[in-house]
């Protein structure tokens, strides 16, 4: 299996930016150069795509590249997708993160045939969590990517099969339920959990959406390294604020959290926070506006007073939201009525109202969008789908 060494792009082209989401999601590293003012690195890519600046470029360990791969094609190139060999199940698991995980687990000791499916990272947004420590039976802490590779070697050993970088359209129902991938190909079982997961959301204001993935982020794992020694501002009040903001703190200069009302992250993050001298604390506001400039600069941020209406401008060189969160429960939407914010409802076994079609984890409606509450919720839903399974 080859491994990935190096990407050359730029900044603003959107196809760099589609790729450096979707390895950020997989988890994989390599080393970035940015072409615009490097003649040699430019060069090269000239060479590579016949005297054009085609971008991006990757190279691999082996000595081959790819220019402007898809997602799909990458995938294929890293040895991320998996022949399943076989369209029927007893238990398809779409998504991957700590509930889909450990009901994946539950299942397969039951002697189930499981499998899950995952567009993005094993782990979900645990896994580019720097450290959890707030999770059981790990006193000093543990790398949220490091807990994720445990339980899927842990599956693996129970012969969970995973299918990743693979993402579910929709969900349909009949006799059994099946899940169409974006590709076209399907998958059929006897019970389906949907543990999706959750996504950040974004502010809404103008200008931030031709900046998100170029100077605005929401992955500190994934672009934190990128600013050395620059200025960050991180937007939120949160746990996932304080958190990110901690390790962002290694590689940036300064990094100053805005909040709007009050601090919602806990005690104990609050107080690390407070210990950091290269972090500072601004509340009562918020972004009205980003001021981007030619191939996608950000010029700065239009901030706002909450309390005075006072509106001034700050220069970050980048920007982290962690705003909120949203439901990924696109798979579902045509087949199930979604409420109160999209966020899937089920009754007290998980069951939603489609027969064998369960839902756990922070896609659920009433979760606590905790990994061990996770877990738990995806222990539970095993448990439930085992004796729906017997029972039909």
């Amino acid at each position: 299996m080859v491994a990935l060494k190096t990407i050359y792009g730029t900044s603003w082209c959107s196809d760099c930016k589609r790729t450096k989401q979707f390895l950020g999601e997989q988890r994989i590293l390599y080393e970035w150069i940015d072409i615009t003012d490097n003649e040699e690195a430019s060069q090269f890519v000239e060479n590579i795509s016949d005297g054009k600046r085609k971008v991006p470029v990757l190279v691999f360990d082996d000595g081959s590249n790819l220019v402007e791969p898809s997602n799909a094609e990458l995938a294929d190139k890293l040895g991320l997708k998996v022949d399943l060999g076989h369209t029927f199940h007893d238990v398809v698991i779409i998504g991957g993160g700590p509930a889909g995980l450990a009901a994946a687990l539950y299942c397969a000791r039951d002697g189930l045939d499981v499998v899950v499916i995952e567009k993005g990272s094993l782990g979900g947004q645990a896994s580019y969590t720097e450290r959890l420590d707030n999770y059981p039976g790990f006193p000093d802490g543990i790398g949220g990517g490091e807990l994720a590779d445990r339980i899927v070697k842990q599956c693996k050993r129970f012969g969970v099969e995973f299918l990743t970088a693979t993402e579910i359209d929709r969900i349909e129902h009949n006799n059994y339920l099946t899940a169409y991938t974006s590709t076209g190909d399907e998958v059929t079982a006897k019970a389906m959990l949907i543990s999706t997961g959750t996504k950040y959301k974004k502010l809404g204001v103008p200008g931030e959406d031709e900046l998100i993935g170029y100077k605005i982020h929401f992955c500190s794992t994934c672009d934190g390294p990128f600013y050395k020694d620059k200025y960050l501002a991180v937007i939120g009040g949160g746990n996932s604020a304080f958190e990110e903001s901690i390790f962002l703190a290694k590689f940036a200069k300064e990094v100053t959290i805005y909040g709007r009302s009050s601090w919602k992250a806990s005690k104990v993050l609050q107080q690390k926070v407070s210990e950091n001298d290269k972090i500072k604390l601004v509340l009562n506001t918020e972004v009205v506006e980003v001021n981007t400039g030619m191939k996608k600069t950000l010029l700065g941020l239009k901030m706002r007073n909450i309390e005075t209406a006072e509106e001034y401008e700050i220069k970050p060189t980048g920007v982290f939201l962690f705003v909120g969160l949203s439901p990924n429960t696109q798979p579902v939407r045509q087949l199930l009525d979604l409420k109160e914010g999209e966020f899937i409802k089920t009754s007290e076994n998980l069951m939603t109202s489609i027969p064998g079609l369960f839902a756990a984890g922070d896609c659920r409606l009433g979760s606590t969008k905790q990994a061990v509450a996770a877990m738990g919720e995806g222990v539970a839903a095993a448990l439930h789908i085992r004796e729906f399974i017997r029972s039909h």
